[in-house]
């Protein structure tokens, strides 16, 4: 029980500590400007971690390597925390970190999309939808490209969400896959 509710409250943790970094990571790269309530507690969350790692990690172009490393550092925390309550594999801890940064790309990504749909039907004029328009119009357009307008309705959204969905599946095979291949 303990350790089902140590684990419950790191997952939160890195989870929305990691989530934010890599939201930083990404509104950096589309130009996004953080002088928005979106970006202020982007920075509020992530501030204490990414700028100590920018004095040793620099900027890869539009990429802001310090905050991936960030959250790759927290999700190494969170299952180094959990294998020193299990005593299990300790080379499955980086593996797990590495799987863990993708699957916050595809859940933090399946978060934008919701709330951007919601949005588009309530709010479409705030400023929050603007914010959330520029970060998921980049991965909606190529599939606008593809799957038409029904009756007026924008179903790309939908598609989105499916193929999130579906790379999370098959990102937990994988992880299943490699962890079962090592010596545990």
């Amino acid at each position: 029980m303990l350790y089902q509710i140590v684990a419950l409250l790191l997952e939160v943790a890195a989870g929305l500590l990691g989530s934010a970094c890599l939201l930083r990571l990404y509104m950096q790269q589309q130009r996004i400007p953080f002088g928005n309530p979106i970006g202020n507690l982007v920075f509020a969350l992530t501030d204490w971690l990414v700028l100590p790692l920018r004095k040793v990690i620099p900027p890869v172009g539009r990429w802001d390597l310090a905050s991936l490393v960030g959250t790759l550092l927290l999700k190494l925390a969170q299952y180094g925390i959990l294998w020193l309550m299990t005593g299990g594999a300790l080379i499955g801890v980086p593996v797990m970190a590495v799987f863990g940064v993708i699957g916050l790309v595809i859940y933090g990504l399946t978060a934008l999309v919701i709330v951007y749909a919601i949005l588009s039907w309530v709010q479409a004029r705030s400023p929050l939808a603007d914010v959330l328009n520029r970060l998921v119009a980049p991965v909606l357009r190529p599939l606008r490209r593809i799957v038409p307008m029904v009756g007026g309705m924008d179903l790309t959204p939908l598609v989105l969400l499916v193929l999130l969905q579906i790379a999370g599946i098959v990102l937990q095979h994988a992880l299943r896959g490699v962890l079962g291949g090592m010596v545990l």
